[in-house]
């Protein structure tokens, strides 16, 4: 069992840069939640054939991750529990100076969203961080963007009104 802070920032990804993934081979990422009270959350993911169970706690940009492996028999079994609180999504990972963007495109009932995470080791460089163009808007302390109220509860508001015209 490994437990973690994890210092993270996230963004909506207003547009993809022509190419960005063309060359590039994502992962299929399906992750649900088998419980989730208040700031605390106990979720399972098959990350291309990964399986882990992980329990968060926290919420914005510094968090609690404590994570276990799973075999692909327990994660089969634990799976009919998440069922009405899961996400898929394909997952890219992309360097961009110095850093490790995580490019989640989101699909099922939460396409078209896509959102860009970046892990750091300080929050001091957390905060000297400058996103990539096409991650304009960051959501990191917005809880209606954490992958919990995603799988809960939908596309934000405001995601689902633009999308609609």
């Amino acid at each position: 069992m490994r437990a973690d802070w994890e210092i993270e920032r996230k963004f909506v990804v207003n547009y993809l840069p022509e190419g960005l993934l063309e060359t590039r081979n994502p992962v299929s990422v399906r992750q649900g939640y088998i419980a989730a009270e208040g700031e605390r959350h106990v979720r399972i993911r098959d990350e291309g054939g990964k399986y882990s169970m992980t329990i968060k706690q926290g919420f914005g940009l510094k968090r609690m991750d404590t994570r276990i492996m799973l075999s692909a028999e327990q994660f089969n079994e634990l799976w009919p529990l998440t069922q009405h609180m899961r996400v898929e999504k394909k997952r890219y990972r992309i360097d961009f100076f110095g850093h490790r963007l995580v490019l989640d495109v989101f699909t099922g009932h939460l396409a078209p969203l896509v959102l860009v995470e970046v892990e750091f080791d300080s929050e001091v460089h957390s905060r000297q961080f400058l996103p990539p163009d096409f991650a304009e808007l960051e959501v990191t302390h917005r809880r209606e963007y954490q992958n919990v109220n995603l799988a809960r509860m939908g596309l934000p508001d405001s995601l689902a009104m633009a999308n609609a015209y």
